[in-house]
């Protein structure tokens, strides 16, 4: 008779998952990591227990800012809450590159019902996302921007007409997010054209890697992006930003040694019934406005 009791198959179960585990103690400490998590990351097993996913993020963005590194993790989440946790980010694969993952963390209880520890389950997040986009794009002429390598603002404006084209026929709903790197102008006279464009890529990069299949990305103007979230309800909205906010969150270049990022605010608008581009742009950019202003007002008020 078959017992899940028996450690062996607990284990070989474990061990078969594509899944990636990893189980860590009450001190973020890792204990078990499996071989998905192997796989995933490129990080063994003897490389990973009994180091810590703060103190030596060999796992986790190490960026500043970063959901990971901080109490709002969804491990520190879920031992602070007793209840699952969440989180949409990056991991760091062992070559050096990072890999969007989506992360489930929940309690680990003892038998007296105290939270001694935790388990976190991650998988790779479908990249195709991005490349099935640069696919159906790249039949376009000129449709790439040559810096960052998404979408252009013509290829935008054409997904814009017919996102509005749609909400109109078939009661569709969409939303924008308008995003802006904040004092661009003055990194690039700072640090030169080349380290702003690598800090352009790498949030282009994050943004493909954090939307879905049907949403779509590009570079409205120097320092903006835009996304287009296809079927994406107003309610909705508000947390595809913050989870695109959390994901940017730090997000930098190393240059000449040193590490250098930027902020970025985030607009957003919903297409309504009656719309057009220029009213839809219209709305995200007085959210855009609305988010800066906050976000300097925060910045420069006393104690923070």
């Amino acid at each position: 008779m078959l017992s899940i009791d028996d450690s062996s198959i607990c284990r070989s179960i474990l061990e078969s998952l594509p899944t990636g585990v990893c189980v860590l103690d009450m001190h973020r400490t890792i204990v078990l990591w499996s071989y998905g998590a192997e796989k995933i990351t490129g990080h063994l097993r003897h490389e990973v227990i009994g180091h810590s996913c703060i103190a030596e993020p060999l796992l986790h963005c190490d960026q500043p800012g970063c959901e990971f590194c901080n109490e709002d993790c969804a491990a520190a989440r879920a031992m602070r809450t007793a209840q699952g946790a969440e989180s949409v980010g990056f991991l760091h694969h062992k070559l050096g590159h990072e890999i969007p993952v989506r992360i489930h963390a929940v309690p680990i209880h003892n038998q007296h019902g105290s939270i001694v520890g935790a388990v976190e389950t991650f998988v790779e997040l479908q990249q195709a996302s991005g490349s099935d986009r640069g696919e159906s794009i790249c039949q376009l002429p000129d449709c790439i921007d040559p810096v960052t390598g998404v979408s252009n603002r013509a290829v935008l404006q054409s997904h814009l007409q017919r996102a509005l084209l749609s909400r109109e026929e078939a009661n569709l709903p969409f939303g924008i997010l308008l995003l802006r790197v904040e004092d661009l102008s003055h990194f690039r006279s700072s640090l030169g054209p080349e380290a702003a464009s690598s800090l352009l890529r790498v949030i282009a990069r994050t943004l493909e890697s954090t939307l879905w299949t049907t949403d779509y990305v590009g570079r409205w103007s120097d320092d903006q992006f835009l996304v287009l979230l296809i079927g994406c309800s107003e309610g909705r909205v508000p947390a595809v930003r913050e989870r695109v906010r959390r994901a940017l969150a730090g997000e930098g270049i190393e240059w000449w040694g040193e590490r250098h990022s930027l902020p970025i605010s985030i607009g957003q608008a919903t297409g309504e019934a009656g719309d057009n581009s220029a009213l839809l742009i219209a709305r995200a950019q007085a959210s855009l406005r609305a988010s800066s202003a906050s976000a300097n007002s925060a910045a420069q008020s006393p104690g923070s």
